[in-house]
C-alpha cells in the first residue's frame, strides 16, 4: 500500500558511499556501517528515506558431532594412511539407510532423500553434466559408464573453470550434477553459478554439510565418508581420499534416476547386492600394503611414471597419477591406453616405468592385450595390475612385474576393479612418499580446499 507503508531494509555500506533517496536528495556516508533503511510512503506516492542505527549481527553455532578417534591418528602413522585403511568403513557409512535389500516380495531399493523430489525432472533431461575438478572430476569419470547404462541419460564431462571459461553451452533441460568433497571449491562454485544462470537443474554431491555448494544447489546428496585430515582426497569419493565414496554416491543416482526402468530391474537389484558387498570386497586390496612398499622402495629413485588404463580404468589411471604428483612429488602422468600410440609410445624405454591396469571387461581380451605386447616389444619396464589367474596372459615371457586382485563373479567387477587398483595406487603413493622424506599429509604448494580460481 504506497499510502501508509514503512518497509525496512537492511544494507551492508561501505566507504565512500553515497546513498540517494528518492527525493533525489544525495547523502554521503563516510563510514563502513551495517545499517538499515527505512522506506515510508505518503499519500502522494514520494518515499523518503532514513538511516536507523546499525544492526546487531547474529551468528550461528555449529556442534561437530564426531568421535576423538575420528580426527586422531589411531595406530597409523599419518592420517592419509589411516584414511586409506578406513575406506571400507566409509562407503558402509555412505550406503547407510540408502540401500534397501528389501524382503522375500519386495524388490531392493534406492532411497536418496535429497533427489526424491527432482528424479523425474533429471529422467527428463537431455543429458547430464558432470562438474568438477581433480579428484572429483575423475570420480565423476569413473561413474559415467554405470550412469549412462543404468539411467538412459547421455552423460557429458565438464573441468569446471574449462566450462566457465569457454562459456560452454549449458541448456535448461540440463541436469547439471556438481561434484566437490569439500563443497567450497571455487571453480566449482563459479560452474555453479553459471549453470543457475542458464536455467539448468543443479545437483550437488559433496562431503560437508552446510558448505557452499550444498547451500546453492536445488537438490543433492551428501556423500558421508567422514572427516578427512590429509590434504590428498581419499575417502570422499573412496579413492583413499575423496573417490570411492563419491563413485558410490553417483552409482546410486543411476539407480534412482533409472528405478523407472523395468527391462533394467534384474540388473539394478544385482548392482544393489553388489555395492552392499563392496566394503568387505575393497577391504581385501589392504592386504596389499607390504607388496605396495615394495614396489615403492624399486620406484623411489625414479623421476617419472606413467600409468595407462582403458574403459574404467582411464579415470583410475588419471587418479593414480594425480596421487603420485600431489604426495610423492614424482611427475607421473595417467593416460588412456587407446591413445598410446598417438605420441605416449615415444617415451618407452628400459628405463621408464609404466604401470598397466588391466581388468576382465569388453576390452580385456585383444584391446589391453595388445597395449602390455606392444609396450613390452618397446622393451618397456612395466608393471601390470590384474585380476588374478590372469597373469600368464599379461605377462609376456615372465618379463614384468605383476599385481593381482582377487577375481569375484559381480556384476559390478568393473567398478570393483577400478576401485582396488586405484586403492592399490593410493598405497604405492603414500610409499613413495613417506620413502622420499616428503610431508604425506600436507603435500608442499597444495591446500584442502581449492578456494582460489
Amino acid at each position: 500500500d504506497p499510502i501508509n507503508t514503512s518497509v525496512f531494509f537492511k544494507i551492508k555500506l561501505e566507504d565512500p558511499y553515497q546513498y540517494t533517496n528518492f527525493n533525489g536528495e544525495t547523502h554521503e556516508i563516510k563510514e563502513t556501517i551495517e545499517t538499515e533503511i527505512e522506506l515510508t510512503g505518503n499519500a502522494k506516492g514520494r518515499c523518503g528515506g532514513t538511516l536507523a542505527r546499525p544492526a546487531s549481527v547474529e551468528c550461528a553455532l555449529s556442534v561437530l558431532e564426531m568421535e576423538v578417534e575420528q580426527i586422531n591418528k589411531g595406530k597409523y602413522k599419518h592420517y592419509m594412511q589411516k584414511e586409506i585403511h578406513e575406506q571400507p568403513e566409509s562407503l558402509t557409512t555412505t550406503m547407510r539407510g540408502r540401500l534397501i535389500r528389501g524382503g522375500a516380495c519386495k524388490s531392493k531399493t534406492v532411497l536418496l532423500g535429497g533427489l526424491k523430489d527432482h528424479l523425474k525432472t533429471i529422467r527428463r533431461s537431455r543429458r547430464i553434466v558432470f562438474v568438477g575438478c581433480g579428484t572429483s572430476y575423475n570420480a565423476a569419470l569413473a561413474s559415467r559408464p554405470i550412469v549412462e547404462e543404468l539411467s538412459g541419460v547421455p552423460v557429458t564431462m565438464e573441468v569446471a573453470n574449462d566450462l566457465v571459461d569457454r562459456q560452454g553451452p549449458i541448456y535448461r533441460e540440463d541436469t547439471a550434477v556438481f561434484v566437490s568433497q569439500s563443497g567450497e571449491t571455487a571453480d566449482t562454485l563459479q560452474a555453479l553459478d553459471y549453470a543457475l544462470e542458464n536455467g539448468a537443474l543443479c545437483v550437488g554431491i559433496t562431503n560437508t554439510v552446510g558448505s557452499a555448494l550444498a547451500r546453492k544447489t536445488h537438490c543433492g546428496e551428501h556423500i558421508n565418508a567422514g572427516c578427512e585430515i590429509g590434504v590428498a582426497s581419499t575417502k570422499a569419493s573412496n579413492w583413499h581420499f575423496a573417490s570411492t565414496s563419491q563413485i558410490v554416491v553417483m552409482a546410486m543416482l543411476a539407480l534412482a534416476v533409472g528405478g523407472d526402468m523395468t527391462s533394467n530391474e534384474a540388473s539394478r537389484e544385482a548392482i544393489i547386492d553388489g555395492l552392499l558387498d563392496l566394503p568387505s570386497k575393497v577391504k581385501e586390496v589392504l592386504k596389499l600394503d607390504e607388496e605396495m612398499k615394495d614396489l615403492a622402495e624399486l620406484l623411489i629413485n625414479e623421476q617419472s611414471l606413467l600409468v595407462f588404463g582403458r574403459g574404467y580404468n582411464y579415470a583410475t589411471a588419471l587418479e593414480g597419477a594425480l596421487k603420485v604428483k600431489e604426495v610423492a612429488l614424482m611427475h607421473s602422468e595417467g593416460i588412456l591406453a587407446g591413445e598410446m600410440k598417438h605420441g605416449p609410445l615415444a617415451l618407452v624405454d628400459h628405463k621408464l616405468p609404466i604401470v598397466v591396469i588391466v581388468t576382465r571387461d569388453a576390452c580385456f581380451s585383444y584391446k589391453q592385450q595388445s597395449v602390455i605386447q606392444q609396450l613390452h616389444a618397446r622393451k618397456g619396464r612395466l608393471i601390470v595390475m590384474c585380476t588374478k589367474g590372469d597373469s600368464a596372459s599379461v605377462s609376456v615371457g615372465g618379463s614384468c612385474r605383476v599385481i593381482e586382485f582377487p577375481y569375484v563373479e559381480d556384476c559390478l567387477e568393473p567398478v570393483l576393479i577400478t576401485m582396488k587398483s586405484l586403492q592399490a595406487l593410493q598405497l604405492l603413493a603414500y610409499h613413495l612418499t613417506v620413502l622420499g622424506g616428503h610431508n604425506v599429509d600436507q603435500p608442499r604448494n597444495l591446500a584442502k580446499s581449492v578456494t582460489t580460481q
